[in-house]
């Protein structure tokens, strides 16, 4: 127990680096995996036909590819085609880009539940299907979405941890760098779990505080 504790209190540093770059993946993949999956939700709900359908072919094949697939080919393909990008900008397009296709069926499955009765009552009143859609339907979607929403926030700080294949320097990363010279794998990888605990726990417990405030909370087992 002692040898363990000498070894964390040398490794914990380095891994609270590691730790840093995590949470800024994860916030930065997030925010683009929330724009981006708006923007593909609406255009799988758009009444034109084309748009409709390039919303869902996207969105298909993003879930149809392993994130890992996504990252490396960012990283490492797009250079040859001229576009280079840092392992932490690709780490963070790549995790967005895959989580996109998540985020927009969580919108879309949002924007569905929205009582069709409120939309055309706006419009009855004049207002613009742009307008409706943003004032009406849009924050009402987001609150029956959230429940989806933060799981996916919790399973994103988890995966971020896909992108120590791209080199980043994350938590991961660190920890494997650790082991691979001081071969003592059971503290740090047994560090690195605790930590990620110490992360999305309180994350799990804040969103679940947060539904019920809203009144969406649901019954755990």
């Amino acid at each position: 127990m002692n040898a363990f504790l000498q070894h964390a209190r040398d490794f914990l540093p380095i891994l609270l680096q590691g730790a840093v770059v995590t949470v800024q993946v994860t916030v930065l993949s997030f925010l683009l995996s929330t724009v981006l999956g708006l923007g593909l939700a609406l255009m799988k709900r758009s009444s034109h036909r084309g748009i409709a359908w390039t919303g869902s072919s996207v969105v298909n094949v993003i879930r149809g590819l392993p994130i890992i697939v996504q990252l490396f080919y960012i990283y490492f393909v797009l250079p040859d085609l001229g576009i280079q990008l840092s392992a932490f900008q690709a780490g963070v397009i790549g995790l967005g880009i895959a989580y996109s296709a998540y985020q927009a069926e969580n919108f879309r499955a949002g924007i569905e539940a929205v009582d069709p009765g409120q939309r055309e009552a706006a419009e009855a009143m004049g207002m613009r299907p742009t307008m409706v859609m943003r004032r009406v339907v849009l924050p009402q979607a987001f609150r029956i979405a959230l429940p989806p929403y933060g799981n996916t926030l919790v399973m994103m700080l988890k995966d971020s941890s896909l992108v120590s294949t791209i080199t980043v320097a994350e938590m991961t990363r660190a920890g494997q760098l650790i082991a691979s010279s001081t071969f003592q794998n059971m503290t740090v990888y047994t560090l690195v779990a605790l930590l990620y605990l110490a992360m999305s726990l309180p994350l799990v417990w804040g969103l679940r505080r947060l539904e019920a405030r809203l009144g969406l909370g649901r019954r755990h087992a």
